[in-house]
């Protein structure tokens, strides 16, 4: 697929980050495109941005979330009727949150919802648009996992099961799919996307789409574990109040958004060009290059405990 013109792409978590950016730049490349999200102001957002720089492009917003197949159904369903298709040449599976650290410690009905929409999301969305891409003559899907897709931590003092065990699936059925499709549907292309520190709002979003609110709202509980998380890590919090340490994240939510050695922008732009060379494998950002790397020169180590402080 050389180029996105005239071509129907579904984009999931567009209202935000990466999502908002892989429905603009879509657009701008004279793609029509059908986005989905839970958090319907963001989605409206990108929507406005889309309409009021590509006009020339079908653009619809969709509430949907990925972590019920319901919703999903649902969703493909207008797709169809809203662009008036029975084809899409693109599905961009890119919404995730992050969350349940712990198998431990977190709680279950956590666990499987981050589990949910990171896998399953991935996975009924494969299924529900599977037909729309079977019926188009040129179709590629692209799965975004992660840096945690093939090493299951962010360090040593931080469990990061849910979605390092999401992700290592989403990297696994994308690679299989590649025999599959060439076999039995040799027209539809895969790309696995494993992006590093990128600057999106997935920290604070995951907090909304956990709490169910519309603002930022931490359980008693969830400060207690973010408390015991903080003194584990080295910092000095024992005197400060419950507000405190909600502010305190708050300031790291943003802080991993506003510092990241690569933005959404240059992330998407990345994926894009990826799919337009064909390439199966894309690594975004050179954090994941060299942690890509390292993990492959030196697998028996990368669970030590000095191994996250070797590649920062």
């Amino acid at each position: 697929m050389e180029d996105f013109q005239g071509k129907i792409a579904v984009v999931t978590g567009g209202g935000t980050g990466m999502g908002r950016e892989l429905v603009r730049q879509l657009a701008t490349q004279g793609c029509h495109v059908a986005s989905c999200d839970v958090i319907d102001a963001n989605l409206n957002e990108t929507l406005d941005l889309v309409r009021s720089e590509s006009p020339d492009v079908r653009v619809s917003g969709h509430h949907c979330d990925v972590g019920i197949e319901e919703d999903i159904v649902r969703f493909a369903n207008e797709v169809q009727e809203e662009h008036e298709t029975s084809h899409i040449n693109l599905l961009f599976n890119n919404a995730g949150i992050g969350g349940a650290g712990s198998f431990i410690n977190d709680p279950r009905e956590n666990w499987e919802r981050t589990f949910n929409i990171c896998w399953n999301g991935v996975y009924w969305c494969l299924r529900a648009f599977l037909p729309l891409l079977k019926a188009s003559e040129e179709a590629h899907v692209v799965n975004t996992s992660s840096v945690n897709g093939f090493w299951a931590s962010i360090g040593s003092q931080t469990p990061h099961t849910a979605y390092s065990a999401a992700k290592f699936a989403v990297k696994g059925l994308s690679e299989a799919l590649i025999t599959d499709f060439r076999l039995n549907a040799p027209h539809i292309g895969v790309s696995v996307v494993m992006p590093g520190h990128i600057g999106t709002s997935i920290a604070s979003n995951s907090q909304l789409i956990m709490s169910g609110k519309s603002e930022w709202e931490f359980s008693p509980e969830q400060v207690k574990r973010l408390r015991e998380w903080l003194t584990n890590s080295g910092e000095p919090v024992h005197n400060e109040s419950d507000q405190q340490i909600i502010d305190r994240m708050k300031q790291r939510m943003n802080f991993f958004r506003d510092n990241a050695p690569t933005t959404a922008a240059e992330a998407s732009g990345i994926i894009l060009d990826g799919v337009k060379q064909g390439r199966w494998r894309i690594l975004v950002g050179d954090d994941a290059h060299r942690l890509d790397e390292r993990v492959r020169n030196t697998p028996e180590k990368a669970y030590d405990e000095d191994f996250f402080y070797r590649i920062i």
